[in-house]
């Protein structure tokens, strides 16, 4: 067999978020590397088409809705042991400081922010994670690097993943496991076929990136993949950018 450090051979991984977008590519792209994959997301039908285009067949979904705390219970109490989790569910909803109200807050810091610092909680208390197990978390350069109109509330609840991360990278040293962020900038998912962006504020988007053109669900894949592997065994509390050299400019 040839060498690869990369592999997630006999590695079980929970991905959430796996429905569409990063956790779907995520999802396929580790079970390429070899790993049994439990994806979650609120979407069954999605999720069911995930499945289909994983490679392997021992693999599973757990409908849940992460926005609600009896639902991350439910997933804790039904995952086995697992060696990796790809923290990735996460919304973006655009609005102005001065529109924000106690209901959007609530929408967007309960999956992007509570969702999972709990679910990693009671995965830990649990004992649901091996030690030397990896956690990676899908972030955002709007957390760590920089800004936009109507991202006021979605950089603050990626900024502070980020903050728990660096924490939490501490606390669970002396166990191996090991809790690192991916922070994407625009990625070509369906986000774009909603309508909110115009081609036109696209293609000027387009023109800020040094490389001239958005990322791939799949380029976010292997990233996560490399901290699930046994090849960032000596890496924690890391935020790596993939922006095709956004933050550069």
């Amino acid at each position: 067999m040839q060498y690869n450090p990369f592999t997630l051979l006999d590695k079980t991984i929970l991905i959430t978020g796996a429905s569409s977008g990063i956790g779907k590519a995520a999802a396929i792209e580790c079970s390429k590397m070899g790993a049994k994959v439990i994806i979650t997301a609120r979407n069954v039908e999605r999720l069911g088409q995930t499945i289909k285009q994983m490679a392997g067949s021992d693999h599973e979904y757990i409908q849940a809705d992460l926005s609600r705390y009896e639902d991350i219970n439910k997933l804790v109490d039904n995952v086995p042991e697992i060696d990796g989790l790809v923290n990735n569910a996460g919304i973006s909803k655009p609005i102005l400081a001065q529109f924000i109200s106690e209901e959007v807050v609530n929408a967007i810091f309960s999956v992007n922010t509570f969702a999972p610092i709990y679910l990693t909680q009671r995965l830990l208390k649990q004992k649901r994670i091996k030690n030397k197990g990896s956690i990676v978390f899908t972030s955002s350069i709007s957390g760590l690097a920089c800004s936009e109109v109507g991202e006021s509330l979605y950089s603050a609840s990626k900024a502070a993943i980020n903050g728990f991360v660096k924490g939490a990278a501490i606390e669970l040293a002396t166990k191996g496991i090991r809790l690192n962020t991916v922070n994407p900038g625009l990625i070509d998912t369906n986000i774009f076929d909603e309508g909110i962006i115009t081609k036109e504020q696209l293609e000027e988007k387009k023109k800020r990136y040094p490389l001239r053109r958005f990322g791939k669900p799949e380029e976010v894949a292997y990233a996560i993949i490399y901290f699930l592997s046994d090849a960032s065994l000596w890496t924690t509390g890391a935020n790596l950018i993939i922006d095709g050299g956004y933050t550069l400019i």
